[in-house]
C-alpha cells in the first residue's frame, strides 16, 4: 500500500476516533434544564427555580417535612414542642444552628431579637388563632399582665447544655418563627447544591437565597414590596427591583400582619425587652447577610428596633446591608445602610 494510502487509512479512522469521541462526550454530558417549584409550606407559599438534571420536588419537601418535625411550632409532634412541653428530649442539628444564630443576633441587638418572645406574641393575639380584638391597650406603667409575663420571657432564661433545653422556669417557650424562613431557604439551598445545581432562587414567603443565574442567563430579579397603610385591598406596589446573584436577603414589615383594637393599630413586631407591639416609623426591613437565615433575624431585630438603631446594629455586624422604609408624614422615605449597593 502506498504512504499516500495508508495516510488516508490514519486520517479516516483519527476523523472516527474524534466522531466517537463528541458522540460519547456529548450522550454522557448531563441533560440540564429549568425547573420551577411552588406550593404552600409553613403557613406561607414557596417558589422555587433552578437548573439541575432532574426535578427535585420529592427532595425539597422531604427537606421540608424534616424541618417542619424539628422547628414547627405548630406541629405537636416536632422536636421544638416537646421542648416547650418540657418533654426529655436532645436537639438536633436544625435546632442548634437556629439557637446559635438568635444566640448572635440576640447579642448584636442588645436584646431586641429575642427566640423567647411566645408568651408575649400570644397575649397580644398573634401567635394563635384565638384572638381577642376588644383586648384593650394595657398601660405601659406597671401592668400584672405584661409584668407577669416577662417574668418568663428572656433569652438568659435558657441554656443549650450538652444538647438539652434547660429553662429556669418551665413556663418559658421558645419560638424560632423569626428564623424559620430563612433557615429553610439555606437548607433547601443546600438540596440543591448537594444534587449539583448552580443556578438556583428559593423564595420561602419573601425570604430569598439567590445563586448564579436564570434561564436568560441574567441575575435574578427579586422586588422589595411598597408598605401600604391606607387601602388593605389594594394589589401590592413594588418599592423597587433590584437584580442579584449569590445573595441571601429576608424582609420583615409591620404593614401587613396587624390588627385594630380600641382604634389602634396593634403591629405584629413585640418589643421583648418591654412586652409591648412596638410604634415607630419603620414600616419595612430587607437585609441581606451571610445567611438568610442570618438575614431574617436581623431584618426582625431591625423591625424591633427602630431606623436609627437598626442601621447602628447593622454597622455592627460586619456582614450585612439593609434598606429600610419608613413613614415621613404621608409618605414613604428609603433609608439605606452605606454598603447597600443592590
Amino acid at each position: 500500500m502506498s504512504k499516500v494510502g495508508v495516510r488516508h487509512i490514519l486520517s479516516a479512522l483519527i476523523g472516527l476516533a474524534i466522531a466517537a469521541f463528541f458522540i460519547w462526550g456529548h450522550k454522557s454530558a448531563p441533560q440540564m434544564s429549568y425547573y420551577h417549584n411552588q406550593g404552600k409550606v409553613f403557613g406561607t407559599y414557596y417558589n422555587i427555580r433552578y437548573e439541575a438534571e432532574h426535578d427535585m420536588q420529592d427532595s425539597i419537601q422531604a427537606a421540608f417535612k424534616a424541618f417542619d418535625n424539628s422547628l414547627s411550632m405548630f406541629n405537636p409532634h416536632s422536636l421544638l414542642s416537646a421542648i416547650n412541653a418540657n418533654r426529655d428530649t436532645l436537639t438536633n442539628a436544625y435546632f442548634e444552628t437556629m439557637w446559635a444564630e438568635a444566640t448572635r443576633v440576640h447579642a448584636l441587638s442588645n436584646g431586641a431579637f429575642d427566640i423567647t418572645v411566645a408568651p408575649l406574641v400570644n397575649y397580644w393575639g398573634f401567635g394563635n388563632k384565638d384572638r381577642n380584638p376588644s383586648l384593650s391597650l394595657p398601660s405601659r406603667e406597671g401592668n400584672k399582665d405584661i409584668d407577669s409575663l416577662l417574668v418568663f420571657v428572656g433569652f438568659e432564661k435558657v441554656q443549650l447544655i450538652e444538647h438539652k433545653v434547660v429553662k429556669t422556669d418551665p413556663r418559658v417557650q421558645i419560638d424560632g418563627g423569626a428564623v424559620a424562613k430563612g433557615q429553610a431557604c439555606d437548607m433547601i439551598a443546600g438540596v440543591l447544591r448537594r444534587n449539583g445545581s448552580e443556578n438556583y432562587l428559593v423564595d420561602i414567603g419573601g425570604e430569598v437565597v439567590a445563586h448564579g443565574v436564570n434561564a436568560k442567563g441574567e441575575k435574578w430579579h427579586i422586588g422589595i414590596t411598597k408598605p401600604n397603610l391606607n387601602n388593605e385591598g389594594a394589589q401590592e406596589e413594588l418599592q423597587e427591583i433590584i437584580a442579584v446573584s449569590d445573595i441571601a436577603m429576608a424582609t420583615s414589615g409591620n404593614y401587613r400582619n396587624y390588627y385594630y383594637a380600641d382604634g389602634e393599630r396593634r403591629s405584629h413586631t413585640i418589643d421583648p425587652r418591654t412586652g409591648y407591639p412596638v410604634q415607630h416609623s419603620l414600616l419595612s426591613a430587607t437585609v441581606v447577610s451571610s445567611s438568610c437565615m442570618r438575614a431574617d433575624a436581623m431584618a426582625t431585630a431591625c423591625m424591633v428596633l427602630g431606623a436609627e438603631e437598626a442601621l447602628a446594629m447593622i454597622e455592627r455586624a460586619g456582614d450585612a446591608a439593609c434598606y429600610l422604609i419608613v413613614a415621613k408624614n404621608d409618605s414613604l422615605a428609603v433609608v439605606q445602610s452605606p454598603n447597600w449597593h443592590y
